[in-house]
């Protein structure tokens, strides 16, 4: 197995593992939930899915460039949530996170991971 392969096979079993916390750990999705945004608990239950799918998506060559395309498009759609968790100290302190981690940590993450996802995408 070469490095990419190991690194596709971890981040699928990674995005597995977050979306099934969705459903036993949901109380910190709700929290990092901007006010604005409707529906708090579908959405995390959607999200929640949609994470378990296409990381189950990645670790088949038929499916890994839809499930890439997916984490792409899902990253992109709960990255208001990652700007509120970074700009809303009140929330940090619910979740036992630091403002630098939320902010400075958390958000570049996010495009490591669309980075990934499009490395993956590729055959």
């Amino acid at each position: 197995m070469n490095l990419k392969n190991l690194l596709i096979c971890i981040m699928g079993l990674g995005y597995i593992w977050v979306g099934i916390s969705h459903f036993y750990n949901t109380s910190f999705f709700l929290k990092i939930m901007p006010p604005s945004f409707p529906y708090h608990l579908e959405s995390v239950f959607i999200s929640g899915i949609c994470e378990i799918l296409f990381g189950c998506g990645l670790l088949f060559r038929k499916t890994r460039y839809y499930a890439s395309i997916g984490i792409i498009l899902l990253l992109i759609a709960v990255f208001p949530a990652n700007i509120y968790l970074a700009f809303n100290e009140g929330v940090q302190n619910e979740i036992g996170i630091s403002s630098f981690a939320a902010s400075w940590v958390r958000l570049p993450i996010q495009f490591i991971l669309i980075g990934l996802a499009y490395i993956s995408s590729k055959n």
